[in-house]
């Protein structure tokens, strides 16, 4: 009866070992954005809400605040006024400048 067990446990053992791994169906994602070369920044004083959407992190309710909280005198205040969180400012501080009038 134990040697029946063992040899139970053991084929148990071994078809776990010999498993294949789950397959991933799905690569991962670079989430990082690259700014194309020669793309001009999108002005945050100036951009309406589309403008301001196209921008990868910048969706419907942060491209309100962005609008709502102008004008800037330097493009860091959007983390400064609480606009945004810092994280979202790092992703997208080389896609805006806040240029003067």
């Amino acid at each position: 009866m134990r040697l029946l067990k063992l040899l139970g446990v053991m084929s148990l053992g071994l078809a776990v070992a010999l498993a294949e791994p789950p397959k991933k169906d799905a690569k991962k994602v670079d989430v990082k954005v690259q700014v194309k070369k020669g793309a001009e920044p999108v002005d945050i004083n100036t951009a309406t809400a589309d403008q301001l959407k196209t921008i990868a992190g910048i969706g419907e309710a942060y491209s309100a605040k962005i609008i709502q909280g102008r004008p800037y005198k330097r493009k860091d205040e959007l983390v400064q006024k609480g606009i945004l969180p810092q994280g979202v400012y790092d992703k997208v501080k080389e896609q805006i400048v806040a240029k003067q009038k």
